[in-house]
């Protein structure tokens, strides 16, 4: 016989941090971003306003799950934004087909 509880969904996404939640999805949202509004001569504005959008999503999800960002997760948050700003820059400087 199985236990009653097994099938249940565990909470929280299966118990991801969710400091990870956050770094995946600005990694994913940045990666769609980059894709849709970087073209060959500019970057479009809607850009640059989804990003402002992005930075408001992080300020909430901080500040609402404070208790679980210590020194370490913070650093590994600030590599994280770093690292996706290396990205862009790299991906906006690569030779498009216009």
């Amino acid at each position: 016989m199985l236990p009653e509880n097994l099938y249940k969904r565990r909470r929280a996404h299966d118990n991801t941090p969710p400091q990870l939640l956050l770094i995946v999805t600005n990694c994913i949202v940045l990666a769609v971003l980059i894709s849709l509004f970087s073209t060959c001569d500019k970057i479009n504005n809607f850009f640059w306003a989804a990003i402002a959008l992005l930075a408001l999503y992080n300020a909430y999800n901080i500040r609402r799950n404070r208790e679980v960002y210590n020194r370490l997760n913070t650093i590994v948050y600030i590599i994280s934004i770093v690292g996706m700003a290396v990205v862009f820059y790299y991906i906006n400087k690569q030779p498009h087909n216009c």
